[in-house]
């Protein structure tokens, strides 16, 4: 087939190509690479907000930006000034970004799903000083500010997508004036801040990463060029607010493609637009698989899609149904990306491998002494580099706990093998100790949700008198299968098949869906959050019965 083709094309050895990626001088701030991007792709589509039918060039993209960016300036933000910025996936959202890039501003991303409570929390500990928002989360935005949650006043404020303004300033006025030339007040730098991007929030409240201009220009690169090949219509299929599409967006510069945005993610769509854009690079979620099979789920051009966390038994399974090459790999907010599977290393596929340091990426294992542990060995992951986060904003001991010595510690538990290639085994703070065994929730997560039926799996602790934990598992089943003893029993065939016997979770339970983060990740604090008692409702395994509340 012709993506064997791709495949077999020659390319250079992935360690070169890292050197080259290196070596090159990164652009020097945002403004340089749009500059680049505008000169050399001027009439080519940078962006198209498919279903909104928006897209614009490259070289209108520059003047917009230019002509928003003078604007803003002069209403008062200049370089070093905190901008929330509230929006849904409209394309004010990254004009809006690459604008404050321009002028050296920050940008505070906001989910336009936020409580005044939680739009409280991020504009509170990133000290934000303006705010830009739509007309149809404004209503959100003067609640918070009417529970005095938040103090920004109306003349603060840059309201997108009509209504009226009541006192603020319209998004759609100051991107009027499009201009060829913008030279920002004050000198921006790669050390100068970009994000104050908040963590997904998987644990505890977000906290505020410090993403400068390096991270940003140095993360679009390294996700452009370190496969090798050329990806020029990309997918980014989640919102702005979240980080992807933020490097979807400065990857598609570096490539001078086009990336077609979506107003929000969509799994029943997903293989649909795949199809209809010939998209050639995306963000595969692979929960995909337990969606019911459609005509079109092959019919691609896709060559690379990365996929995060797969279940080593539904890899290959999904490359094959997608007829497409995915590819594990790993990144988090505060280190952008740091690992991914050469695409050419098609021996990886089901391997738990989430592949080799991208370019500009050190990471090794280390014990609980902070000691390098041998190949094999498991240990805690860490992390170093040039654009890496500058820290937690506004929280120092955070910060302190996270960065030792410029290692970032990611509270994920890895192996290495000969070769290099990094596996994660679990989170450092997501293991269940049952009697005097840990084990990992990942694992267990992995190997159910292998079993007939099953789409997602969360694995939790619940407290024992005797054991100190039970392992208990919430499942949610691929679209048309009802829950049922026939189900159960295949998902507890499938755990005593491939755990130890201390490992196969006790309780089990069906769930509709779960809570998720702004990235789709399952928030798992929220599923036990407020439960008094995890085991009701539940089937126990031991007894052979549904405790009180549960499914028969």
């Amino acid at each position: 087939m012709w993506k064997d083709d791709i495949l077999a094309q020659p390319v250079v050895p992935y360690e070169e190509r890292r050197r080259q990626i290196e070596a090159e001088p990164l652009p020097e701030n945002i403004g340089a690479l749009i500059d680049a991007a505008a000169d050399e792709a001027g009439d080519r589509i940078l962006w198209n907000f498919f279903e909104a039918g928006e897209t614009i060039t490259y070289a209108r993209m520059r003047q917009v930006v230019n002509g928003l960016a003078a604007r803003l300036v002069a209403l008062g933000i200049t370089k070093g000034t905190h901008v929330g910025v509230m929006l849904p996936n409209i394309p004010a959202f990254p004009l809006t970004w690459l604008a404050l890039g321009r002028i050296g501003a920050v940008m505070l991303p906001i989910n336009p799903a936020y409580t005044p409570r939680e739009i409280a929390h991020v504009m509170q500990v990133a000290e934000a000083e303006w705010v830009v928002t739509h007309a149809d989360t404004r209503a959100t935005l003067d609640q918070a500010h009417a529970e005095g949650l938040v103090s920004t006043p109306a003349h603060r404020m840059i309201v997108a997508g009509g209504g009226a303004a009541k006192g603020a300033h319209v998004w759609e006025t100051l991107a009027a004036d499009p201009t060829d030339r913008f030279e920002a007040p004050l000198p921006v730098g790669h050390d100068d801040l970009l994000n104050i991007q908040f963590t997904s929030g998987t644990s505890g409240f977000p906290k505020g990463c410090m993403l400068s201009q390096r991270y940003w220009i140095s993360a679009g690169k390294v996700n452009a060029f370190r496969d090798g090949r050329v990806y020029r219509r990309i997918l980014a299929s989640t919102p702005f607010f979240y980080m992807d599409p933020q490097w979807l967006l400065l990857m598609t510069m570096y490539q001078r493609g086009t990336l077609f945005v979506a107003a929000r993610q969509s799994t029943s769509r997903f293989s649909q637009w795949l199809r209809d854009f010939d998209i050639e690079f995306c963000l595969l979620p692979w929960v995909l698989h337990g969606m019911e099979p459609q005509p079109h789920d092959a019919d691609n051009h896709v060559i690379r899609a990365n996929i995060y966390g797969c279940p080593r038994d539904l890899h290959a399974g999904l490359e094959a149904r997608f007829d497409l090459n995915a590819r594990e790999a790993f990144g988090m907010t505060e280190i952008g990306p740091a690992m991914f599977a050469p695409v050419e290393r098609a021996d990886k596929v089901g391997s738990g491998s989430c592949g080799l340091p991208c370019p500009f990426r050190e990471c090794r294992i280390v014990d609980e002494a902070g000691q390098p542990v041998p190949p094999g060995g498991i240990g805690e992951l860490q992390i170093r580099g040039p654009g890496i986060m500058l820290g937690y904003y506004n929280n120092p001991e955070a910060t302190a706990e996270a960065l030792k010595d410029g290692w970032f510690a990611t509270g994920d538990l890895f192996r290495q093998d000969d070769e290099g290639f990094f596996y994660i085994v679990g989170r450092k703070k997501d293991m269940i100790r049952r009697s005097a065994e840990n084990i990992a929730a990942r694992e267990v997560e992995t190997v159910l949700a292998a079993a007939p039926g099953v789409a997602e799996v969360a694995v939790v602790g619940v407290p024992d008198p005797l054991r100190g934990e039970e392992v208990k598992a919430y499942l949610k089943l691929k679209e048309g299968v009802a829950h049922g003893p026939q189900v159960l029993e295949a998902v507890i065939a499938t755990a005593t098949a491939g755990l130890a016997p201390f490992k196969v979770p006790r309780f089990f339970t069906f769930v509709q869906d779960f809570p998720r983060t702004a990235s789709l990740k399952i928030a798992k604090p929220q599923i036990t959050a407020g439960v008094h008692d995890l085991r009701a409702g539940s089937f126990d395994r031991t007894t052979g019965t549904w405790l009180e509340g549960g499914q028969a």
